[in-house]
Formats: C-alpha cells, structure tokens, sequence
C-alpha cells in the first residue's frame, strides 16, 4: 500500500514542484515532463529523483502484489526499471533523443498493459482483477496516449496530456491495491484435525480430503 501511493505522489510531487521552480517560460499546458528533467533545466535532478524514485516503487508493488497475475507484475516490474532508464537518458537541452524516446515509449506501454495482464478471472472477488475491468483501463490507457500523441505533433496541450495519462497510470496499481484490500475475504483453509474443515468458523467432515488423504478411512 506505501510503495503503490508513493508512485503517484512523487510524480505529481515531482512535476510540480519541478515546474514551479522553472523560468516563466515553461508552461505545464503545453511542455512536457521530461523538459523538466532535461539537460539545462533549472534544478533537473529534482525530477530525475522523481523518475527514479517512481521506478522503485513500481518495482516494489510488483514484488508484493501477489492477488495480481504473474504477467502484470513482470510488466509493472519491468515498467519501474523503464522508469530508471529514462531517468539516466535525460533529453538534450532543447530537443530529445532516440533513447529517450524508446525507453518512454517501453514504459507507457508496460504501464498501459498491466491492466489487462494483471487481470486473473471474471469471477474474482477484486473487481480490479477482472478481464473486462482491464480491458476497459488498459483502452483508456490507449486512448490517453493518443490525445497525448495528437497533441505533441499538433503544438497543442501535449504537458496536460501528458500528466493525465502518466498521472492515470501512476495510480492504477494504487487502485488495485485498495481493491484487494476491500475486497471480500475468502476463508476455506483445512482444520489440522484430519477430516475437518473450518469454513468461516463452522467446522464440519469434508469430503475434499480423501484426494488428498487416500488411505484415510472414514468412520461409519
């Protein structure tokens, strides 16, 4: 739970402390965030420290999020290592660079599949977990990060675009953790008493133990 709301506050953290602390050139609205950490910027490291930081908690969150399918925490692993490297591939002064581009590209990407490859089962008791809730994000996802696309090239809103999807998907693990945490519980675990099982407090014989205890004779 701390390292999933840590992401989304160290980047919203980052960004606009970062953006405050830049000339009255910058605009938020129409500048990106990976400006604020370029080559030049008026004190860079800050939103360097950001992205590193986001990355180790992309990187935690996976590790921990066991309720979550093994796809989507490899992906959301692999997202927070994406995040280090776009850290250490800061844009040039006034322009960008191919590894800046590829290493944020991989990371969009990873973040806006996790949804879909963290999903486990329709019938699962965390609503965040489910195929169709994925389906859903990871399309909005998809749809955020062509607006920001369509702006970039356009010279229009790109830096608003931008924070709306990065901020979207910063937050997303953050959901799903709260949704394992409210979700409701589902005790079925095996008496150490052979033969019983305990079910929400009722303890009663169970049939599952013969496959599992074949040479148990049960009394008449």
């Amino acid at each position: 739970m701390l390292s999933s709301g840590f992401a989304p506050a160290v980047l919203i953290g980052g960004w606009a402390l970062g953006a405050s602390l830049q000339p009255t050139g910058y605009n938020a609205m129409v500048d990106s965030i990976s400006a604020l950490a370029a080559q030049g910027a008026v004190d860079s490291w800050l939103m360097t420290g950001a992205l590193f930081a986001l990355g180790a908690s992309y990187f935690t969150t996976a590790f921990g999020l066991h309720a979550a399918a093994t796809p989507g925490r490899v992906a959301l692993a692999c997202a927070g290592v994406a995040s280090v490297l776009v850290a250490l591939s800061p844009e040039p002064a006034g322009g960008t660079s191919l590894r800046h581009l590829v290493t944020t590209g991989i990371g969009f990407t990873l973040l806006a599949l996790f949804p879909v490859l963290a999903a486990e089962s329709e019938m699962s008791p965390v609503w965040a977990l489910r195929p169709s809730t994925g389906y859903a994000v990871s399309a909005l996802m998809a749809a955020g990060a062509a607006w920001f696309l369509i702006e970039l090239h356009g010279h229009g809103a790109a830096g608003l675009a931008e924070r709306i999807l990065t901020g979207a998907q910063a937050s997303w693990p953050l959901i799903v953790v709260a949704a394992c945490l409210l979700a409701p519980a589902r005790r079925h675990e095996l008496s150490p008493l052979r033969g019983v099982e305990s079910v929400d407090g009722v303890r009663h014989r169970s049939e599952p133990m013969r496959s599992q205890c074949a040479d148990y004779r049960w009394p008449r």
